[in-house]
């Protein structure tokens, strides 16, 4: 079995440095890690990650926060299992492991108790809401330097890390993309607002309406919970509004797609009666009949890019003195408009 030792001997340095170069810690010369790792390569040499671990004070693990949501499949919905192979993406490439915790958004958690016992070295928050509780939750955690980050969740005025898409210039571009296809008497179905990408959706819409000079309506606002049960029901309130709606905004593609069953059981034909846009360019999107113009959002690169924040921030906060490694994670990723047939332009 090849050893630390071993590996020491070819480089030409001592095993204290290569448990300095396999540990990051402490000042390296680049031409003294590129020997130690081109001896371990040669010689097939791989750390013990449970010593290596002992040795850091670390797990080697990052939590990832779930909310915990009875008869809710959430690994089965594509914004779900697109973020989590993100996660997983990142903290593969970095020789670490992912542990899947489940929390109540509602009950107050003690979020601070996977990093007292060892079981994580941080975590990374999937499906937050503004609710007390978290808000409270994540203002212990920051304000014992536990290191964090948000996916897709931001709070105004508070300093954590975040990482999130442009959702107000997306929503923006899509209502836009109606208006300019002629449709004027737009509604738009939203989800829950303690999600903070509600409003930053809300906010696209009226934006794009407002500079095309077009009155904001509030019977045109309707409300959903990103399910597509809730898109179903809201069929119902679209077609009671009869010709005050030519076009439907839907805030994620599942509320989409509910509607246009809901619609197409009342004798409305999505993409000819009515204009739909849907948001995520989930797969369903494609499949949908017809085919659901939809906002494609990067998930899997946001759960990429959580990861290596978090780990960025795990590695500086080990280091003598911290490092800029350690800052907080502020991103915020683009999105584009993918057009199909749910929203053909109207005939002049």
């Amino acid at each position: 079995m090849v050893t630390r030792k071993d590996v020491a001997k070819m480089a030409g340095v001592s095993e204290a440095t290569v448990s300095r170069v396999f540990n990051g810690v402490g000042p390296m010369k680049e031409n003294t890690r590129q020997k130690v790792l081109a001896a371990a390569k040669e010689l097939n040499y791989h750390p013990n990650a449970v010593a290596r671990s002992f040795a850091l004070g670390k797990s080697g693990h990052i939590g990832v926060i779930l909310p915990y949501v009875p008869k809710v499949h959430l690994f089965s919905t594509y914004y779900f299992s697109e973020i989590l192979s993100g996660i997983g993406e990142g903290v593969r490439r970095q020789g670490c492991d992912m542990l899947v915790m489940f929390r109540s958004p509602d009950e107050r958690t003690d979020y601070t108790e996977p990093y007292r016992s060892r079981k994580v070295d941080g975590c990374i928050f999937l499906g937050a809401l503004d609710v007390p509780a978290q808000r409270e939750g994540f203002r212990e955690l920051h304000g014992q330097n536990m290191p964090f980050v948000l996916i897709n969740q931001h709070y105004d005025n508070e300093p954590y890390s975040v990482v999130d898409a442009d959702h107000e210039a997306g929503c923006y571009e899509a209502v836009k993309h109606l208006i300019d296809g002629g449709f004027r008497r737009i509604a738009f179905l939203n989800g829950s607002p303690e999600y903070s990408n509600s409003s930053d959706r809300l906010r696209g819409y009226m934006n794009a309406l407002a500079e095309a000079g077009i009155d904001v309506k509030q019977e045109r606002i309707l409300d959903g919970n990103y399910s597509r049960t809730s898109g179903y029901a809201a069929a119902q309130k679209i077609a009671a509004l009869g010709r005050e709606v030519d076009a439907v905004f839907s805030s994620n593609d599942r509320m989409a797609v509910g509607l246009m069953q809901g619609l197409k059981e009342l004798g409305i034909v999505p993409g000819r009666d009515l204009a739909i846009v849907g948001y995520d360019d989930s797969e369903a999107a494609k499949l949908s009949d017809p085919p659901l113009t939809s906002v494609y959002v990067p998930f899997f690169e946001m759960g990429l890019r959580a990861a290596e924040g978090l780990l960025k921030q795990i590695d500086g906060s080990t280091e003598p003195g911290g490092s800029d490694r350690d800052a907080p994670v502020h991103q915020r990723l683009s999105t584009r408009l993918v057009v199909r047939q749910s929203s053909l332009p109207l005939l002049i």
